[in-house]
């Protein structure tokens, strides 16, 4: 027997009554309140498991490792994922960071060769009620073919929707007297007006899993995906995620992220930044592990983030899923005969062969212009369209070797920059964006986090920079905030009082947040939990 839940929405945002009315029927309503009715608890209980996880490496002073307990599975060479989905089997270059309320840049990248799109509703997106509302509605059209001059979506790039992680609350319904998971919120429109079309279409659904933390959380996305699957009349295992490995914690369960998810599993995915924050959410107390200026000592190259790159690509082939890369955050320049150009390109290359050599199966460009070339490297180094074949058997990666930060110390201008797109992030989201562009590259949550995470830590290791040995404290990063303020006036060309008080709200709220006694989980959860995101935002 089924109980009716509770259910309190919002009004349509302004403009967007049409669009608030398509998504919100009586039907899907009901459908999206029974979801969250069901899991809601086991989401609360996921949460609550992640603090215990937190408080019990506080207070042991132990490590992270990987557990006794599944060590059986691990070491059973025998279980198998199911097979990719033809639609899958090529995830060359997929383009990241796509929030799809963007409408145009949406339909570029519709028209575009990529293989694939990230449709972004957590780190590229800010996730303000009209933004949800635009973006999912805006899938809805992608898969009806309703933008035109688009391909039909059983031939454009196939749509991996990204809801947001379990940490972001949707403000704006209420189910049982509470506010709702985001994630369940974003997954149940998506599959309600999406689901079966995707699958008759041989084009999904497909999702990326943002910020999971360990196999039990990979065990309620696999209810989470039965249950709809059942309530849709969908075939069973038609839903397939990649599952974004962003935390140190889940570095030590893939084996077991995997197996929970075999028969819905795409495979895994890196995320650099993301991950390297986590060390300073779960471990930064501790000087042992003082993450170094990222602008100057952090990068694919050192121990601890190749390790964890050979380890999820063992894994994901030993199993038959697909491992894929980081996002290339830099922006070519329009001049294609310049110096800087040539330049951009041959970094983007060489940190792309990096992975390839790894043997990623494809990885993610922000900047569409990277789509043609990072292919055809793709096609002169590697053969076919995947390199599940390179198993990695050389690869034996221990613990130590992936909790080894590299040396380094912390620069003036690594503070200054870390500084700056912390700020500069805050101030994207007052304005309902989600990321944004600074010295040459897209910068998101996933860069802003490892941002203001870096600065916290240093202030709290009281870090002595390498130019003139200063020590990194409260009032130096008073005064620097200071000065960097009055330069992003002028780089944001605040003409106005509003955009100049917008500004000054942002640097007031990044000191908030890297001054706290105990490190706030999540720079995201934090702004959208602060009232002046919240009557920003609309």
């Amino acid at each position: 027997m089924t109980t009716l839940a509770a259910v309190e929405l919002e009004n349509a945002p302004q403009g967007l009554q049409h669009e608030h009315e398509t998504l919100f029927t009586v039907d899907s309503v009901c459908f999206l309140a029974e979801l969250i009715s069901t899991f809601d608890k086991q989401v609360d209980e996921i949460l609550r498991h992640r603090v215990a996880r937190k408080m019990e490496l506080e207070q042991t002073g132990g490590l992270p490792g990987f557990s006794s307990l599944t060590s059986r599975l691990r070491e059973d060479r025998t279980w198998r994922v199911l097979p990719v989905p033809e639609r899958l089997q090529n995830r060359h270059v997929d383009i990241g960071d796509l929030a799809p309320s963007d409408t145009e840049r949406f339909i570029q990248a519709l028209r575009s060769k990529a293989q694939g799109i990230q449709v972004d509703f957590d780190d590229g997106n800010c996730p303000t009620y009209s933004n949800q509302i635009k973006g999912i509605f805006n899938v809805c059209k992608a898969v009806r073919n309703q933008f035109q001059g688009v391909p039909p979506i059983s031939k454009a790039p196939v749509l991996m929707l990204r809801p947001r992680a379990w940490n972001m609350v949707e403000h704006n319904m209420m189910v049982n007297g509470k506010e709702v998971p985001g994630p369940l919120f974003d997954f149940g429109l998506l599959m309600y007006h999406n689901g079966k079309l995707l699958v008759e279409n041989k084009s999904g659904p497909f999702f990326y899993l943002s910020k999971v933390e360990s196999y039990l959380e990979a065990r309620l996305w696999n209810n989470i995906f039965i249950w709809t699957e059942q309530k849709l009349g969908l075939p069973a295992c038609s839903i397939k995620a990649t599952v974004l490995i962003e935390s140190i914690l889940a570095t030590f369960e893939m084996d077991e992220i995997l197996f929970e998810l075999r028969d819905h599993t795409a495979g895994l995915n890196c995320g650099i930044w993301d991950y390297s924050a986590s060390f300073v959410n779960k471990l930064g107390d501790r000087s042992a592990f003082l993450l170094p200026d990222r602008s100057k000592y952090v990068n694919m190259e050192k121990l601890f983030l190749q390790s964890y790159m050979d380890l999820l690509v063992q894994t994901c082939h030993r199993r038959g899923a697909l491992a894929t890369g980081g996002m290339a955050a830099l922006l070519l320049p329009n001049d294609t005969q310049s110096a800087h150009y040539h330049s951009v390109m041959a970094t983007v290359t060489r940190l792309k062969m990096l992975e390839i050599n790894a043997g990623v199966d494809g990885f993610m460009v922000y900047d569409l212009k990277l789509i043609e070339p990072l292919q055809k490297l793709f096609q002169k180094h590697t053969l076919g369209p995947n390199q599940l074949h390179i198993l990695r058997e050389d690869v034996v990666v221990t613990p130590e070797d992936l909790l080894a930060m590299p040396s380094g110390g912390v620069t003036l201008h690594g503070l200054r920059y870390n500084i700056a797109v912390g700020i500069l992030f805050i101030e994207a989201w007052l304005t309902g964006r989600g990321h944004f562009f600074y010295r040459g590259q897209v910068e998101d949550s996933a860069t802003a986090e490892i941002s203001r995470s870096q600065v916290w830590q240093w202030i709290r290791h009281q870090v002595k920079l390498e130019d003139d040995d200063r020590a990194i404290s409260r009032s130096l990063v008073k005064s620097l905030v200071e000065e960097i303020r009055r330069e992003l006036q002028d780089f944001l060309q605040c003409n106005t009082e509003k955009a100049k008080q917008r500004l000054a709200t942002a640097t007031a709220m990044f000191l908030e947040v890297v001054q706290k006694r105990d490190f706030p989980e999540f720079f995201t959860t934090y702004l959208n939990l602060d009232h002046t995101f919240l009557s920003s935002s609309t």
